[in-house]
């Protein structure tokens, strides 16, 4: 993903362009970065996983500097809010009207 990690400012405009609406705008690009967000930390759970010990004892709890290599590259990756931000800008969010569909299938 080409998204920055840091925060820039956006031109209100050209985000309410595609629909036409920046609520619209807004509302679409919140439930990807909820799809983004949810399958980014299913795929971090499943690589940590790897890690999990079923031992409770505190003295056999050591630090796993590949475990924490993995939790910092994902620390360091662009928010999920930044990701929807772009994918929505550069056309690759798909969306539609619901009213539209049930209009044309009446």
């Amino acid at each position: 993903m080409a998204a920055s990690p840091s925060i820039i400012t956006r031109d209100t405009d050209k985000l309410a362009e595609p629909t036409g609406n920046i609520y619209e705008a807004v509302s679409i690009i919140s439930k990807r970065a909820k799809q983004i967000a949810s399958n980014m930390k299913e795929e971090l759970n499943g690589k940590l996983a790897e890690f999990a010990t079923t031992v409770d004892n505190l003295e056999e709890i050591f630090e796993n500097r590949e475990q924490i290599e993995i939790s910092r590259f994902y620390e360091r990756m662009p928010k999920p809010t930044a990701m929807a931000v772009e994918e929505f800008l550069n056309g690759e969010i798909y969306f539609r009207y619901k009213e539209a569909e049930e209009a044309k299938e009446a």
